[in-house]
This record gives C-alpha cells, sequence and structure tokens, in this order.
C-alpha cells in the first residue's frame, strides 16, 4: 500500500485506518500529518478553542485498574472544592474569554452531588447570562440525572469508551459489576438521545491493543455519532493495578513511552481524515509524554484546548496518571503558555466563542 494514493482516497475504509495508523517513517508521518491539518484547516479551520478545565472533586466510587484517583488508592487526599471558589474560577474564564468550561471530577451518583452539579450549572449560566459554554465530564448516570443537568445548562457531555473492544475494556477494570462496557455504552446513547453533544475517545498504547482495535475505536466514533473525542496515550500511574502491571513487565521504557505517543498523535491524525468536522481535543497526557505533545496534536488535526483552572491547592490531588503538567502554574501562566502553543503552530485561539463541534449541527440539517 502507499501513503499518497491512500491520503488521496475521498472514504477511508478499515484496511486504510489501520494502514495509516501503522505508520512510523518520518517521512510517511509528515505526510499523514500535513494531510490532517489540511482537512483541519478545511472543515473546522485553523482557529483552536479553550475548554477551562475545573477538577472540582477527586471522591469516586469507581475503582479502575488504571487511575490515580480509583477509590482504593489510599494514597490520595481527598477533596471538594467549595461552590464559592468553583464560581470565582468559572468567572475568571468568562473574563479571560475562554468562551467555555469544563467540570470534572471523580464518580459520584449519590443524590447529594446530583443537586450539586445541578446547582453549579444554574450559578454557572447565569455568568455573563449564559455566554459560558459547558461541558460536564463526571461519569455514569442516569438518563434522568443527564437530563436534568442538560435543564440546567450543560450543552456537552464527555464520557470515554476508553476501548470499544469489550474484552480490552475489561482488562482496564475490576470485575465487581460496577464496570460494565454495556452501561457505559447506554451513558452514550442516553445523552445523544436528550440531545447533549457528546464526547468520547479511548486510551491508547494499552497492553493488548491492536492497530484493529484502534481502528475500530475510530469506526465506533462514527457508528455513535459522536461530536467531540478526547483521546490521549495510556500513561502509568504508580499506585494502581495496571499501572504496577505494566512496570514490572518493563513496558513503561521511554522507547515504550515514545512509541505511545506517536501512535497517539496518528490516532489524531487518522481520525481527523476519517472524520472531518468532529472536535478532536490535544489531550494533557500527550504533553506528559513529550514538552511539545500538544503541539504535535494540533498540527495533527487537533482543536480543542484544555487549559487548567482547578484550585492550586487541589491539583497534586487530581492526578489520574504520574507526572502531569501544569501543576505548579497558575491559571495566568496556563494561560499565556497555551497561547504562546497555538501560536507556535499557526493557529489562532477562539476567543470568547464556545467552539461547539460542527458535526454536531451538521447533523442536525
Amino acid at each position: 500500500m502507499d501513503i499518497s494514493s491512500i491520503l488521496q482516497k475521498e472514504e477511508l475504509n478499515k484496511e486504510d485506518l489501520i494502514f495509516l495508523l501503522g505508520r512510523t517513517e518520518q517521512d510517511e508521518l509528515k505526510q499523514l500529518y500535513n494531510a490532517a491539518y489540511e482537512v483541519k484547516k478545511e472543515w473546522v479551520g485553523n482557529v483552536d478553542y479553550y475548554r477551562g478545565l475545573l477538577e472540582f472533586s477527586n471522591r469516586c466510587i469507581k475503582n479502575c485498574n488504571y487511575c490515580g484517583i480509583r477509590r482504593d488508592n489510599g494514597e490520595v487526599e481527598r477533596f471538594d472544592t467549595p461552590r464559592e471558589d468553583i464560581l470565582i474560577m468559572a468567572r475568571w474564564c468568562y473574563e479571560q474569554q475562554y468562551g467555555s468550561v469544563t467540570l470534572q471530577s471523580g464518580e459520584r451518583q449519590d443524590e447529594a452531588f446530583i443537586d450539586f452539579v445541578e446547582g453549579l450549572l444554574r450559578d454557572i449560566k447565569s455568568i455573563g447570562n449564559g455566554a459560558l459554554g459547558i461541558t460536564l465530564c463526571v461519569g455514569e448516570q442516569t438518563k434522568e440525572t443527564y437530563q436534568r443537568w442538560y435543564n440546567a445548562g450543560a450543552h456537552r457531555y464527555l464520557l470515554r469508551i476508553e476501548s470499544c473492544n469489550p474484552k480490552l475494556y475489561a482488562t482496564l477494570h475490576p470485575q465487581d459489576g460496577h464496570h460494565k462496557w454495556d452501561v457505559r455504552k447506554a451513558c452514550l446513547d442516553s445523552l445523544a438521545e436528550i440531545g447533549y453533544q457528546v464526547g468520547t475517545g479511548v486510551m491508547i498504547g494499552l497492553p493488548g491493543q491492536t492497530l484493529e482495535d484502534l481502528a475500530e475505536d475510530i469506526l465506533f466514533y462514527k457508528k455513535q455519532n459522536i461530536a467531540m473525542i478526547g483521546m490521549g496515550p495510556y500513561v502509568v500511574h504508580h499506585n494502581t493495578p495496571l499501572g504496577k502491571k505494566v512496570c514490572e513487565a518493563g513496558l513503561d521504557t521511554a522507547e515504550a513511552r515514545a512509541e505511545r505517543l506517536r501512535l497517539s498523535i496518528n490516532m489524531v491524525a487518522v481520525t481527523r481524515l476519517f472524520l472531518k468536522d468532529v472536535n478532536i481535543a490535544a489531550t494533557t497526557a500527550m504533553q506528559t509524554l513529550h514538552p511539545l505533545g500538544r503541539e504535535m496534536a494540533l498540527k495533527a488535526g487537533a482543536n480543542i484546548l484544555m487549559p487548567l483552572v482547578t484550585l492550586p491547592q487541589f491539583r497534586s490531588q487530581y492526578q489520574l496518571y504520574d507526572n502531569k503538567p501544569c501543576l505548579e502554574d497558575g491559571q495566568e501562566q496556563c494561560r499565556n503558555c497555551l497561547s504562546a502553543r497555538v501560536a507556535s503552530v499557526g493557529d489562532t485561539v477562539g476567543w470568547g466563542k464556545w467552539g461547539d463541534s460542527p458535526h454536531f449541527f451538521n447533523n442536525l440539517k
């Protein structure tokens, strides 16, 4: 197969996706990333949008095998950000013209949490007369809960499927009845039925994961009519079952991490080529594996960035993986740093705009 001929095709098939994902030669990678960036410019523009990321609580009922804030990690000091402080940071995002915020936390399903999030959404929507777009990333909930939050002002929801392969998904979670692939998939369906712009994504470079798995993930995005995609490399957390297993097997070498990053950038590029008008995030995990990881993703087709606005005193307690960057940066510093990164790749920032997924609206027509 020849990469040039595949990149010129109007429609890519599964075999094409697998071929492109597997590219490793620098010349071929350059062709792949350049082609993806051209599609980005044509379909969503070389404008990158901010989602001020507010990690407001690390309490979690789930016990995922890879996650640093899993329920059984006793090393983590649990926190809940006071409502007033969340609103101060949301207002800061509004004043800085971020356009949108993302509210993220560990997963809870109790009524107190549901009520808290509902009230928080209404309070944030009162800032600037509804000026801020809101993405929620707070896990699996009932359809009724999703509807309440939608009615309160959330309009985007990110729930990563982690892998569309149920067998691979099972290796990431304890088999305790609380981590079911079918339940997660049903949540994505419920969110779409309510009217959210639905986001999902996968971890890339997992033990046992194949190029075919990743190609199937991209096909899953299309089948589910996903509007926004947040995906990135698997990054080890030292105090998790999966992290310990990976390290003991010698699978977290510098070479292995570089391979996971390359595969992740390939996923961004191939997803952009296949799903032209979706939003794709340049995730922080990419920067964890390379100082310019997020710039690499932007140049390969990503168009969403999530500057950290979590309160500084809580950041070290919200580490899903080791060596998370920007923990010491103030929000002003993070804003300026990301703006410089965007400018360095020739893009501009969509200040004051929600930056919704064109795909979502194109599918309403």
